[in-house]
């Protein structure tokens, strides 16, 4: 099963971002962006779902460091801040962005259309 990293300190969200996509990925959250790098190392997730504005280390750190760490990560902004803080956010590495509040079928639709073009690269 295809590994989702979700980054979020808002923990309803992240609890409802699990139960969306639980069904069909393996969930690892993170409430911060320490603990999104710490976890992106040892679990190396096909896919990173990251929050801008998070206490410890934002987003757009966090997304740079992950980058630098794996240059082929795929990182999707997630965010209620997209006209300011979106640029930054694709500027650091991340490849869209998903604004708040989401969408099921939207989030599935970016998910699958990243993962795919990653597997069909890959073979």
């Amino acid at each position: 099963m295809r590994k989702v990293l979700i980054v979020d300190d808002d923990l309803v969200l992240l609890e409802l971002l699990k139960m969306m996509l639980s069904k069909n990925y393996e969930v690892i959250t993170a409430t911060n962006g320490e603990e999104a790098v710490e976890l992106y190392k040892r679990y190396k997730p096909d896919i990173v779902l990251m929050d801008i504005l998070m206490p410890k280390m934002d987003g757009i750190t966090a997304t740079k460091i992950i980058k630098s760490m794996d240059p082929n990560a795929i990182v999707l902004a997630i965010t209620a801040y997209a006209p300011h803080k979106g640029e930054e956010m694709l500027k650091a590495g991340a490849l869209d962005i998903i604004e708040k509040p989401i969408k099921k079928k939207e989030l599935i639709e970016k998910i699958e259309k990243f993962l795919s073009n990653k597997e069909k690269a890959v073979t």
